[in-house]
């Protein structure tokens, strides 16, 4: 009790930010205030809780595709009802708090191929992008950029049966892997000379240069690690979304293993947080310029009358993304909020798609938690929901500090449980982290 005391009274002195221990990169994905009812996250949410935050970054902008100049997506919120500068002007109470703003982050849907045109447009068209980056961030009051450049993903495996493995095979020895980008080296050392020219232009200006990898991005293919790290303040690894309805909708399985798993079905050795990690060491990269990313919400299948009823994964024969949520309102994807009142006790006696959803614990502290509940006998209401809980995002922080890595970014705090309806406590997914951050701080 004595600890809780002192941490919250330390967080409420003079509005200090609680930036003891690692970091704790918070992402903020301005559309959520564009959201309405339970789902509307606002300013006044994110100054609620912002001294848990060293970064807050700010998503998203997006390039120009003729132009290639930083843009907003929304000019409306952004500019016109003065968004961005609402949100730095948080900075006077919390100085200790870093505001970045961050490109792409797929959600720059317009031509998103203009990611890999920017790197081959040459120095003059680059030029124009780090010149607009640098006014904006100067004339808004943020403190740095983080690059969530939108690059080409890896390809995700198909479901085959056992004559289809014996045929993909075949196909393989003739034809090799799929090459999803076949001028990626080329674009490796054009985005290696596009970070240097930025850090060049922002060093002036004292402005930060982060990177955030997204998930299914072959960091081998596009990043130099050796040759950028020096001109990056860190490294944001969104090791997540390994698997998704989307990408793999007749298969269901963890989307964030802490560890890899054991070899079966489409498992890669590469599908974890700590084979994501190791490739980044391996290159030289210093653990304390490496950031975990962490979601605050969760991946949800269909499961159909053929998927096994046990839910162990992998669970195979889904039906791709399980309906939206009331609150999300996107198919296949549920924030924590709402998959903690999906697996609540106190539905026990609900119905259809109402009824909870079983919860299983992850005792190895290695994969991940999930939950299920089997398609009824018209094979409705079926659903399968990989996430993370408090337990899982602790593990994961305990795993950050254990190996003295730089910290956990947080992708992002509108999908955390702001209102409080899952213990009476907001932000638990958040809070979970940073108290496992700060357990020897005071």
């Amino acid at each position: 009790m004595k600890f809780w005391l002192n941490l919250f009274a330390f967080a409420a002195v003079g509005h200090l930010t609680l930036a003891l221990g690692p970091n704790m990169i918070c992402y903020y994905d301005a559309s959520s205030e564009d959201r309405v009812g339970q789902a509307k996250f606002t300013i006044q949410d994110i100054e609620s809780v912002i001294q848990f935050c060293t970064h807050l970054v700010y998503g998203y902008v997006g390039i120009d595709p003729e132009t290639f100049e930083i843009i907003s997506l929304n000019v409306q919120r952004d500019v016109k009802k003065r968004h961005f500068a609402a949100v730095t002007e948080l900075k006077d109470r919390y100085p200790s708090t870093k505001f970045l703003l961050s490109v792409g982050g797929d959600k720059d849907l317009n031509k998103p191929e203009k990611y890999i045109n920017l790197l081959e447009s040459g120095k003059a068209n680059q030029t124009k992008f780090i010149e607009s980056a640098r006014d904006v961030l100067r004339a808004y009051n943020f403190d740095g950029l983080d690059l969530a450049f939108q690059l080409p993903r890896n390809k995700p495996l198909k479901v085959h049966s056992e004559i289809g493995q014996v045929w993909k095979s075949f196909k393989k020895f003739f034809s090799g892997d799929q090459i999803v980008d076949e001028k990626s080296d080329e674009h490796k050392e054009q985005f290696t000379e596009l970070v240097k020219d930025i850090r060049t232009a922002f060093r002036t200006y004292d402005l930060m240069l982060t990177l955030t990898v997204l998930p299914n991005v072959n960091s081998s293919w596009y990043f130099n690690a050796p040759a950028i790290i020096n001109n990056l303040d860190y490294v944001n690894l969104a090791a997540f979304d390994f698997t998704t309805p989307e990408r793999n909708p007749h298969e269901a399985d963890y989307t964030a293993p802490l560890f890899p798993l054991p070899q079966e079905g489409n498992r890669m050795t590469h599908y974890s947080v700590d084979y994501q990690v190791d490739h980044w060491i391996s290159q030289r990269v210093p653990h304390s310029k490496i950031n975990v990313g962490i979601t605050t919400y969760g991946r949800a299948w269909k499961m159909t009358t053929e998927s096994k009823a046990d839910g162990l994964p992998i669970v195979q024969h889904t039906d791709g993304p399980a309906p939206a949520g009331e609150e999300t309102r996107t198919e296949g994807l549920l924030k924590y909020s709402e998959i903690c009142q999906l697996t609540s006790p106190w539905k026990v006696d609900r119905k259809g798609d109402e009824s909870p959803i079983k919860r299983i614990v992850d005792r190895t502290h290695k994969y991940g938690v999930y939950a299920y509940r089997s398609a009824d006998s018209k094979g409705e209401n079926g659903m399968w929901v990989s996430f993370e809980d408090t337990d899982t995002v602790a593990t994961k922080a305990t795993y950050v500090r254990n190996r003295g890595l730089g910290g956990v970014a947080l992708f992002d705090l509108s999908m955390d449980d702001f209102r409080g309806n899952c213990a009476n406590e907001k932000f638990p997914l958040l809070k979970a982290i940073k108290y496992k951050f700060c357990e020897r701080c005071i």
